[in-house]
């Protein structure tokens, strides 16, 4: 069972979500706007947020940005847009996945299992180490990512992804595997997500964004290099 904070200001949409929350056992707490949300965050935990985009006080990335300054909780985006610079405004944000309306009930609740199991598996399976590369630092255990000596803040995803790539450095890594390692076996998405987070990761990276090779027709590669 779930604790879920359902955020959308049209009341049918929660109770539609809700209902289907409910049926699989979960328990789930409604907010009607962005602000509420952030107050309610701030007094209980919770073990995934569903967050619809277009909200009247406070729209939906500003209120991911306010809640990731309280708790670091997975987060599922609701829009009715679905154009790449959108998904690329919810991931920058620090969503984790990105659903566009009308979608399926069943295929949501499939999504936030998903989403849950994969981030806490992966919060467990942090190890006591640091990788270097240059400017390139990596801390596993704190989940701290510095460039150049800079501290560089990633989403979640971004560091599962860099998580990822680095432990397997040297590696041809296929995107169905990166796929199912970081979003799940179960990911209902598709592999512009993917595509996606090595956008925003590779910016965030700068100069070190070169370790990430692209393998034509396969998936990525992460190569240890000295950037002049």
């Amino acid at each position: 069972m779930y604790k879920i904070l359902i955020v959308d200001d049209e009341a049918k949409i929660r109770e539609l979500v809700k209902k289907y929350a409910v049926f699989e056992g979960h328990e789930v707490v409604q907010a009607a706007n962005g602000w509420e949300a952030v107050e309610i965050c701030k007094a209980r935990d919770f073990d995934i947020v569903i967050l619809d985009v277009m909200m009247p006080e406070l729209d939906g990335f500003s209120a991911c940005r306010e809640i990731r300054k309280i708790k670091d909780l997975p987060v599922i985006m609701l829009s009715a847009r679905g154009e790449e610079y959108d998904r690329i405004h919810g991931f920058e944000s620090g969503v984790d996945d990105y659903v566009v309306k009308p979608f399926s009930p069943k295929e949501l609740m499939l999504r936030v299992d998903a989403v849950v199991r994969r981030s806490r598996s992966a919060a467990g399976r942090a190890s006591n180490e640091i990788f270097t590369c240059g400017g390139l630092s990596v801390d596993f255990t704190a989940r701290i990512v510095c460039v150049d000596g800079k501290r560089v803040d990633l989403s979640p995803k971004e560091y599962d992804l860099l998580f990822f790539l680095v432990k397997n450095a040297g590696r041809a890594l296929p995107r169905e595997k990166l796929i199912s390692e970081v979003w799940g076996y179960d990911y209902y998405g598709d592999d512009r997500t993917l595509d996606t987070h090595i956008k925003l990761l590779r910016k965030n990276l700068g100069n070190w964004a070169r370790c990430i090779v692209t393998l034509r027709g396969v998936g990525y590669r992460f190569e240890e290099q000295q950037v002049q």
